[in-house]
């Protein structure tokens, strides 16, 4: 019986810390250039002494659906959509450099630029713009400021987005959301180098490519597949039950 609880146990562990990604996947449906994030499930043995027969659920890592998310244009100054296996560099919370696919740029009141809270990175570092400029975006990423009292037509670059580009698969997605290079043997992961061949398109945004439908029914599934392994779980706790009521009227 002990058997049967091991892989009833593991699968409903599983099936929990699968809810909780499509749940995330869910509360990101209107996050622009949001990947949906996938879980994949091996059977593997049980470590440990006087256990070869036992067998659990485990997960082999958290993969990204790299498919396109739907573009919209919203006429804005700050947004972009980016190219197919376009991203681009943000500064993390460590410091670092790392990758989005976000493309709502913001500009605070001491004219940084940032996206989602995180300073947007160009090419001398963190990008910031004179305060009280209309911002434009080039193509090429390239940043353009006409200051109070300029000519209509009088536009100055200021710096250029650092773009970068990454097949599917090749980064790592972090539990903050962004993607990083692999770390190398010391731990630390490598920053990307810019390229100048990738463009963008000013005043689009990607969306989420999370389908809501799909979503949904795979939150469904996960909750009838954990259930159906409580369910296990009592039956092999009755049939254990039994067997010693069996094993009792025999004594």
């Amino acid at each position: 019986m002990d058997r049967m609880l091991y892989t009833a146990m593991s699968g409903a562990n599983q099936a929990l810390e699968q809810q909780a990604v499509v749940a995330n996947n869910l509360a990101n449906i209107v996050t622009p250039g949001f990947r949906a994030q996938l879980v994949q499930m091996e059977s593997a043995p049980v470590a440990g002494e006087g256990l070869p027969t036992r067998v659990s659920v485990n997960a082999t890592g958290v993969g990204v659906d790299w498919s396109a998310g739907p573009i919209t244009h919203t006429d804005r100054n700050l947004d972009v959509a980016l190219g197919q296996d376009t991203l681009l560099a943000v500064q993390a919370a460590d410091g670092s450099e790392a990758y989005t696919r976000r493309g709502d740029l913001q500009v605070d009141g001491s004219g940084a630029m940032s996206l989602a809270g995180r300073p947007v990175i160009g090419d001398g570092g963190p990008i910031s713009v004179p305060l009280g400029s209309e911002v434009t975006l080039g193509s090429d990423g390239t940043i353009s400021v006409r200051e109070q009292g300029m000519e209509p037509r009088g536009l100055s670059p200021v710096g250029k987005l650092k773009l970068v580009s990454a097949a599917p698969g090749s980064l790592q997605l972090g539990d903050d959301g962004l993607f990083r290079q692999s770390a190398d043997a010391n731990g630390v992961s490598q920053p990307l180098a810019a390229d100048d061949s990738l463009r963008v398109t000013p005043g689009a945004l990607e969306g989420s490519n999370v389908s809501p439908t799909g979503a949904m029914v795979a939150m469904i599934d996960n909750a009838r597949r954990y259930e159906m392994q409580m369910k296990a779980i009592s039956a092999a706790d009755e049939n254990a039950k039994a067997a010693n009521q069996l094993l009792a009227l025999q004594g």
